[in-house]
C-alpha cells in the first residue's frame, strides 16, 4: 500500500463512523471491527506497510493509526453495549406477561406469599450470630468422603457411620475394593472442616444449609432438612462458653424463656458431647407425634471439638480448644411457628407459605 496514494487514516476513520451509524446488530458490529482492526484489517495493513516508509512517515502515520484504532475500539465497545441493551428491551417487550391477569394465585383467592418461614428463621439466626462476631460460611452439597466423615473423626471402619443413612454416588473401584467417594452431605459439619482449612485461629463461624439423609419420613423427619452448625476455636475455650452461647441463641430466637435440658450425647467429632432438648412447644410437654410422645424435642447437639478433628483442620489441640454446636433449623422453625408436621416445610403449598410475614 503506497501511502501517498491511499486514503489517509483520518479519511478511513470518517468512513468507519459512517458505517457505525448503520449497524443493526452485534454481528455487524463485530464484522466492522474486524474490517478495520482485525489481523488483516485496514489499519493493521497500514501499520505493516510502514516498515518500508521513511522515519518521518512512520512517526506521523503510525501515531495517527494507533490513535484511531483506540477510538474505534472504544466506539465498537459502546455500540455493542447499546445493541445488547436494545435486544434486552425488545425481548422484554415481546415476552412481558401481566401477572395480575386472571387465573393467577391472587385471582384464586391466595394471598401474596412472603418469605418461607425457614428463610425467616435462618436469616434471624444469621443476624444474631453476626452481631456476636461470627462469620457466615457456606459449603458444597455434594461432598467427598473425607470432609463428610474421615476428617470428623469417623474413619471408614467407625461404627458411627451406621448412624447416618447416606445418599452415595456411583461407586469407584480400586483393585478389588469398591469405594464410595462422593455423597450428598449428611450434615453441615463439613463446613467446619472447610472453615478450619481456610482460617487460622482464633475464629468463630456458623454454616447453615441443606443436608440429605435416607430417612423414613414422619411428622418430625424428612429426607431433605436444614441445619446450622457453628464452631469457636481459641485458647482457653471451655464448656461454660458453650452453655453461654446456647442460652443466648435460644433466648434471641424464641424471645422468651423456654424450658431446656442438657444431657450427655455421643458424636464422634466432639468430646465431651451433649444433647440440648427443649420442651415441646407444640404440645406444651404433654406428648405429641412431633416429640414422639416424650414431651421433649432434640434441638441442639453440641460439645467440645475432638482433638482429632482439630488436627485434621491443621490446628494444634495442645494450644487451641474448640466448641461446636448444631441446630436443626426445621425443628426450630416448627417450634417457633407451632408447625405440627415437618413435611409442610418442603411441600411448596402456597396456602402454607402465605401465612408468614416477610423477613
Amino acid at each position: 500500500m503506497k501511502h501517498d496514494q491511499s486514503p489517509s487514516p483520518n479519511e478511513l476513520y470518517q468512513e468507519f463512523l459512517k458505517h457505525l451509524e448503520d449497524l443493526k446488530n452485534k454481528a455487524e458490529a463485530l464484522d466492522l471491527k474486524a474490517k478495520y482492526l482485525g489481523k488483516n484489517g485496514i489499519f493493521s495493513i497500514i501499520l505493516k506497510d510502514l516498515k518500508d516508509a521513511a522515519i518521518e512517515v512512520k512517526k506521523e502515520i503510525g501515531q495517527q493509526c494507533n490513535e484511531y484504532k483506540n477510538q474505534i475500539e472504544d466506539l465498537i465497545r459502546s455500540k455493542l453495549d447499546e445493541l445488547e441493551l436494545q435486544e434486552i428491551n425488545r425481548s422484554l417487550a415481546e415476552d412481558w406477561v401481566d401477572i395480575t391477569l386472571k387465573n393467577s394465585n391472587l385471582d384464586r383467592g391466595l394471598t401474596a406469599a412472603g418469605y418461607h418461614p425457614m428463610t425467616i428463621v435462618q436469616r434471624e439466626i444469621e443476624d444474631i450470630f453476626t452481631s456476636m462476631g461470627f462469620l457466615i460460611l457456606d459449603g458444597p452439597y455434594i461432598e467427598d468422603d473425607y470432609h463428610n466423615f474421615t476428617a470428623l473423626n469417623t474413619p471408614a471402619d467407625h461404627p458411627a457411620r451406621d448412624m447416618t443413612d447416606t445418599f452415595w454416588f456411583k461407586n469407584t473401584t480400586e483393585g478389588k475394593q469398591r469405594l464410595h467417594k462422593y455423597l450428598l452431605r449428611t450434615h453441615t459439619s463439613t463446613i467446619q472442616i472447610r472453615g478450619m482449612e481456610t482460617y487460622s485461629p482464633p475464629f468463630k463461624f456458623v454454616g447453615p444449609g441443606k443436608v440429605f439423609r435416607c430417612e423414613r419420613t414422619d411428622a418430625s423427619h424428612e429426607v431433605v432438612f436444614h441445619q446450622i452448625e457453628g464452631m469457636i476455636v481459641d485458647k482457653g475455650i471451655s464448656v461454660s462458653n458453650l452453655i453461654y452461647f446456647m442460652k443466648t441463641l435460644l433466648q434471641e430466637i424464641f424471645r422468651r424463656e423456654i424450658e431446656v435440658r442438657l444431657r450427655p450425647g455421643f458424636f464422634p467429632f466432639v468430646e465431651p458431647g451433649f444433647e440440648l432438648d427443649v420442651k415441646c412447644l407444640i404440645c406444651q410437654g404433654n406428648g405429641c407425634s412431633v416429640c414422639k410422645q416424650s414431651g421433649w424435642l432434640e434441638l441442639l447437639p453440641c460439645g467440645m471439638v475432638h482433638p482429632n478433628v482439630l488436627r485434621e483442620g491443621g490446628i494444634d489441640p495442645k494450644i487451641y480448644q474448640g466448641l461446636a454446636f448444631g441446630l436443626g433449623l426445621d425443628r426450630l422453625t416448627m417450634m417457633r411457628y407451632v408447625i405440627d408436621d415437618v413435611r409442610l416445610i418442603n411441600s411448596g403449598d402456597l396456602r402454607f407459605i402465605s401465612q408468614f410475614k416477610s423477613y
